[in-house]
């Protein structure tokens, strides 16, 4: 995920940034409410982690201005206040989620791959396409140039979730919080075992090679269907 951090704490952006990379996402940061807002309304992001009490703008008006422009980037609400009337305000302003520090990185990741997962369904066409490789969602087509391919409906899911991903890194962890319904209770290699069969149905037949592994951090399509 492309993530906008918006937090004044310097102690705790440095140590979010440091954890979020090394879970393979992409992180930019502001200190300041204006500034978060430009970038907010300038960026394609993912989530945007948002703190509420910030110099400049605080971060229940910066929510605020962005739905009232039509901007619904996911926001996950980083604050210090723990009222029932504070999460209200936050929710009321356009907020997706709320989290109170201090807060656990763990609850944090799952919490962004809930955001992640409600923007994708939200925004994902039903019709993918990469190269001469088109994934029909709904219709649970797919087809290399003129040729279908058989896929189970696990496979279908799989590959959709990679296509969606428009040439960036999917995370293994995001396939299986979004492919499988008890991700906690699977084995992540188990997407290793779909990845290859995959490989075997849409790449191998053709002379193609168009799911790229990102060694350490997931996988990708080539933007051009290998």
């Amino acid at each position: 995920m492309r993530i906008l951090l918006v937090e004044d704490e310097e102690g705790l952006v440095d140590s979010l940034k440091r954890g979020l990379a090394a879970e393979g996402h992409w992180v930019d940061a502001a200190c300041d409410g204006h500034h978060g807002l430009e970038l907010a309304l300038t960026g394609p992001y993912d989530a945007i982690l948002l703190d509420v009490m910030l110099p400049g703008l605080n971060g229940y008006e910066i929510c605020g201005r962005l739905r009232r422009q039509g901007n619904w980037t996911p926001v996950l609400m980083l604050t210090a206040k723990d009222g029932e009337y504070d999460e209200a305000e936050g929710l009321d302003a356009g907020a997706d989620d709320y989290l109170t520090k201090p807060f656990s990185f763990v609850v944090l990741l799952a919490r962004l791959r809930a955001l992640g997962r409600r923007g994708r369904a939200a925004e994902r066409p039903c019709t993918l396409q990469a190269g001469d490789l088109t994934l029909d969602a709904e219709g649970r087509r797919c087809r290399r140039g003129a040729a279908d391919i058989e896929l189970t409906a696990r496979e279908l899911a799989v590959l959709r979730c990679l296509m969606a991903g428009e040439g960036r890194t999917v995370a293994k962890q995001d396939i299986l919080d979004e492919v499988w319904d008890s991700p906690a209770e699977t084995d992540p290699n188990i997407v290793e075992v779909y990845v290859s069969s995959l490989r075997k149905k849409i790449d191998a037949p053709f002379g193609r090679r168009s799911i790229l592994t990102v060694h350490g951090a997931g996988y990708r399509m080539a933007p051009d269907g290998g």
